[in-house]
């Protein structure tokens, strides 16, 4: 680990130019994108990249395509300083916070976008329609500036991974693309940078979100019916005073709605605390209950 102090560099040629640097030298090279306002989840990312023996460059970047008219762009926290401490902390080689106008130089609306078909407009893109286009957007960017070999995403956002790994693979990216388990609050609320926006009242509340897809998951493990759960947890949200968006019961491999037959089975919930959208997921296996959740 370096001792020195780990610079912020928002030019694409720099990036390019220590990369090409670390690559002739033989080595490898991980990617860790984040819109910043860091906490433990993202950490546990850095941390899972080190482990590789690699170069860590992590990204942070607000990536206004991914955010929607009514959405929270302009109050989304910025923290940059602090966040760099906290990157240079834990050995961090190289931190890319770019402009909006490096990465989108005629602008968001007028910058050619990626979609992934099917995965997008479900569950969450069926909530924030053109989220994900804009989410495989800036990934798919920061893959051709950075070139990593391997790039690291949180098992929290489950939607996103999936169309990350899509993306991916259509677009033959030569990039190994890692899940990282979901960091957790001691009483089970998933780590999140929208966590922040909860008033007292409302944290208190919060963590019934991660409470009702632990009881969606018994109920699966003792062989209740999929529509079944799905309509005990949305009720179970509304009972505890959260407003829920959807509580649903897919296909782990490509969140399709599982057949009988299925067994590696991922629950899914987002529900609006306040003004707060929270989400979070549960992993099942039939038979027995497969969390891997921190």
């Amino acid at each position: 680990m370096s001792s020195e102090r780990l610079s912020v560099i928002d030019e694409i040629a720099v990036v390019r130019q220590r990369v090409r640097a670390w690559r002739t030298a033989g080595q490898r090279i991980a990617l860790v994108p984040t819109m910043g306002n860091l906490h433990d989840g993202h950490l546990a990312l850095v941390r899972a990249a080190r482990a590789e023996g690699v170069r860590v460059v992590a990204s942070i970047f607000v990536n206004p395509l991914q955010f929607g008219p009514r959405e929270d762009l302009a109050n989304y926290p910025r923290t940059l300083e602090q966040d760099r401490k906290q990157l240079e902390g834990i050995g961090v080689d190289l931190l890319f916070a770019p402009s909006a106008e490096s990465i989108y130089p005629r602008g968001p609306g007028e910058h050619t976008r990626i979609e992934v078909p099917g995965l997008s407009d479900i569950l969450c893109g069926a909530s924030r329609p053109g989220h994900f286009i804009g989410v495989a957007t800036v990934v798919c960017k920061l893959f051709n500036i950075v070139q990593p070999d391997l790039a690291y995403f949180g098992e929290k956002d489950f939607q996103q991974l999936l169309v990350i790994g899509r993306m991916t693979e259509d677009l033959s990216l030569p990039v190994e693309i890692v899940g990282v388990p979901t960091v957790r609050e001691p009483d089970g609320l998933a780590m999140s940078s929208r966590n922040g926006y909860l008033t007292a009242p409302e944290r208190v509340l919060a963590p019934a979100l991660h409470h009702s897809l632990e009881r969606a998951g018994e109920a699966l493990r003792e062989g209740r019916a999929a529509a079944e759960v799905e309509q005990s947890g949305r009720a179970a949200l509304e009972a505890a005073g959260l407003r829920p968006d959807y509580f649903a019961v897919r296909r782990a491999a490509d969140l399709a709605r599982p057949e009988r037959a299925d067994q590696d089975l991922i629950v899914l919930a987002a529900a609006v605390i306040g003004t707060t959208r929270l989400i979070d997921n549960l992993r099942v296996r039939r038979g027995g209950l497969h969390d891997r959740s921190d």
